[in-house]
């Protein structure tokens, strides 16, 4: 059974197909139906345009030639530019099965990319760059097959500077890792995936996923809904942003401990004062969030020892994530999830040890140190587990980059955890909820604004 929410390393996708060749297919008729996925794209992306395939000399390359000749058989006005000879069997195969055109240069409508697909390692020639840029520049469209040329598929990075941006990239077979990193993806345009029967490939990345909620049972109150503490420091707005967002996404009840309120809180939420260990030993408790305006002085660093000694399922975000060392972690057992920004997240690598040289292996490494799960957050987004569950979030509305909004990120994940689900559920639940409410606020929201629409978003996934 295939499935089209894995992302594959370039490992795992030759892994992939030699499966499936072990199984009875050949190169060259994987070939064929990646080719013709494609070719059922630019057909409609052309409507009678001109399309021409820039062709490479391996099997994207082949690809390319298959591409080329369904279109003509289509009636497409098409041409193929190959700067090289095909130097696989089934790339030389594909090309003699093409009868058309091929030039040294096209123009019109068209441009599509079958220099390179995954597995590039090195950057493109200047000879190559200034093609792919010459071509790009005479078409209105550009078509990316698999990868666009110049892009390592397992970090995400350029291997070039200045290529062209791609306004639609089809992933063969699953998705690559570098669809959905930075700086990559910004240059892919939409993406979509051609499928070509891979199966299910055992400790692969997964994309996020609408989560399923259900409405609450009908014997159901505030306490069996799930009730949230949130430990509040010298600066309280920044925790009522939290609250706001864990109103919104499902807990029953939340809890402000702070000796007062601002006064444009919310009603809806209560305000708890009096000793911080004996609010964490409220049985009833099923959640606590503590970060956001926590402060960094000694008061802060007694709280944030009080909360995690306290062992509930707890979220650490902002100052507490600042102030956060691994012997605090030691002996407990209560789910702890994490949420860093990329300044938050150096910070940890220094305190807990970590030497990675990507955002993958920095993520997953915390989680296993701090036995964590970790929403390293950031337009791509990422959910790793201390088992090594990796899930990457597609990008959300870039509107989300205003002060606030992992605040309210943070109430919406210590909600979700309030609610009995398991840590890297309600971690993935919290990203998928955050993203959603931000594309429905539309533009130039507020963190409030954004915390307003969670509720909706909770709506879109019943």
């Amino acid at each position: 059974m295939t499935r089209n929410d894995q992302i594959l390393t370039v490992a795992h996708m030759r892994a992939a197909e030699q499966s499936l060749i072990d199984g009875g297919e050949t190169v060259t008729s994987l070939m064929e139906r990646a080719g013709k996925g494609v070719a059922d794209w630019v057909w409609r992306i052309a409507h009678e345009r001109p399309v021409t395939v820039l062709c490479g000399p391996g099997n994207n390359g082949g690809d390319g030639y298959v591409i080329a000749r369904e279109l003509s058989k289509r009636g497409t006005p098409v041409v193929v530019v190959a700067p090289f000879e095909p130097t696989t069997d089934a790339a030389r195969a594909a090309r003699e099965t093409y009868r058309g055109t091929i030039a040294s240069a096209g123009k019109g409508g068209v441009l599509v990319d079958c220099l390179f697909g995954s597995g590039l390692t090195r950057p493109l020639s200047s000879e190559l760059v200034a093609l792919l840029t010459q071509e790009a520049a005479h078409h209105s469209t550009l078509v990316a097959v698999d990868m666009p040329s110049g892009v390592d598929s397992d970090s995400g990075l350029s291997l070039n500077h200045d290529l062209p941006a791609n306004d639609i990239t089809l992933a063969l077979g699953a998705w690559k890792l570098a669809h959905w990193l930075m700086p990559a993806m910004a240059n892919m345009g939409e993406k979509r995936l051609v499928p070509i029967g891979v199966e299910p490939v055992e400790g692969a990345a997964t994309l996020l996923r609408r989560p399923h909620f259900s409405v609450p049972a009908i014997d159901a109150h505030k306490y069996t809904r799930g009730l949230v503490l949130v430990v509040s420091g010298a600066m309280p707005g920044a925790a009522q942003l939290a609250c706001e967002g864990a109103l919104r996404a499902g807990a029953g009840c939340v809890r402000l401990a702070a000796q007062g309120l601002h006064p444009s809180a919310t009603p809806d939420l209560v305000l708890k004062r009096g000793p911080l260990v004996d609010l964490l030993a409220d049985d009833r408790t099923s959640a606590v969030l503590a970060g956001p305006g926590l402060g960094l002085d000694e008061t802060a660093r007694v709280k944030l020892g009080e909360v995690l000694a306290a062992d509930r399922p707890t979220v650490l975000d902002a100052d507490a994530l600042t102030l956060l060392r691994p012997r605090a972690c030691d002996g407990r057992s209560a789910a702890l999830i994490l949420t860093p920004h990329e300044g938050e997240m150096a910070r940890l690598g220094e305190s807990f040890g970590i030497d990675a040289s990507n955002r993958i292996d920095r993520a997953a490494q915390l989680a296993q140190a701090a036995q964590a799960v970790v929403i390293s957050k950031g337009p791509d987004t990422l959910i790793a587990s201390p088992s090594g569950q990796l899930t990457i979030a597609p990008a959300a509305p870039s509107w989300l980059s205003v002060a606030g909004s992992g605040d309210v990120l943070a109430g919406i994940a210590v909600s979700r955890l309030s609610t009995g689900a398991e840590a890297y559920t309600a971690a993935c639940e919290a990203v998928w909820l955050h993203g959603e409410a931000a594309r429905l606020a539309g533009m130039a929201f507020t963190a409030s604004g954004l915390a307003q629409h969670v509720s909706d978003a909770y709506a879109a996934a019943l």
